[in-house]
């Protein structure tokens, strides 16, 4: 069996289970970075819209694997310690997204953990960049939980609608996941452009 990172053959081919690992991996195991969170979101609500995938389902799975997936992130952080800011470059790792992270993580403290859910890379290591510093579990959880909520419900239930509102949606939805794609990705862009203009002026 060939198995692609298109959400919709992800999806088809490892229904509820897959989706679960999948979000579960890319909410907090640093080799789960390049898995297509939010547009497998989309199209798992999309074909909620058609019946295909169970709405309230999904709406209790996603979130719950969003915020389990985290959990992993920080024990993983606690465990490790601060050696993985020294830890050497790999396959499945890169320093410069634990140093993102991090710059993420200091600038917005403990919201960071709601804000990063909806920015590619940031959320897969904010968590364990957490379980790094010398944030409460307590702190944690909550702040986790929220995020976990929020972007597990709210990009579900956008595809679930859109999928409703035009039911041609699926037809074009390979350019719905790269705009999707696209907009995701705005805030990191923003962040490291900010971050080159400040190092030029200095």
């Amino acid at each position: 069996m060939h198995l692609t990172l298109d959400p919709l053959t992800i999806i088809t081919t490892l229904g509820y289970v897959g989706l679960f690992a999948i979000v579960f991996a890319e909410s907090g195991l640093f080799f789960g970075f390049f898995f297509p969170g939010d547009s497998l979101l989309f199209t798992a609500g999309l074909l909620a819209s058609a019946h295909v995938l169970s709405l309230p389902a999904l709406l209790v799975l996603i979130p719950l694997a969003a915020i389990l997936g985290d959990s992993a992130g920080y024990a993983f952080g606690k465990w490790i310690g601060p050696k993985i800011f020294t830890k050497e470059d790999s396959f499945f790792f890169n320093k410069r997204h634990i140093e993102r992270s991090e710059s993420f993580y200091k600038k917005y403290g403990a919201k960071a953990l709601v804000l990063a859910r909806f920015v590619p890379v940031v959320r897969t290591f904010v968590p364990i960049v957490a379980g790094v510093g010398s944030m409460a579990y307590s702190t944690f959880i909550i702040f986790n939980s929220v995020g976990g909520l929020l972007w597990g419900v709210c990009i579900t239930l956008l595809g679930y609608f859109l999928g409703n509102a035009f039911p041609a949606t699926e037809q074009y939805l390979t350019p719905i996941l790269v705009l999707i794609v696209f907009v995701s990705v705005l805030p990191i862009a923003r962040e490291l452009w900010l971050a080159r203009t400040k190092e030029k002026r200095m």
